[in-house]
């Protein structure tokens, strides 16, 4: 389970002014960059996650993992919309 509140920040390997938010807005952000953009950027979270295949928790989300979190972002809009 992906705790969307806890704060996170998206990097890059550019060097351009990281993002620290929840995580639900770093991949919000992650999923308009370009697909250059993507291949660098990275998240460091707050707390380390369990990930298959891995002994260990980690603390950074590499481009392919945030990708598919991209697909399972809350919309923060939907209680806008429906009140």
């Amino acid at each position: 389970m992906v705790n969307w509140e806890q704060q996170a920040t998206l990097i890059d390997l550019d060097g351009t002014t990281p993002l620290i938010a929840p995580l639900a807005e770093c991949v919000r952000h992650f999923a308009v960059l370009t697909t250059a953009a993507k291949a660098d950027a990275r998240i460091l979270l707050t707390q380390p996650v369990a990930r298959a295949g891995r002994r260990t928790r980690t603390w950074i989300l590499n481009p392919d993992e945030i990708l598919e979190l991209t697909a399972h972002v809350p919309d923060t809009n939907a209680t806008a919309r429906n009140p």
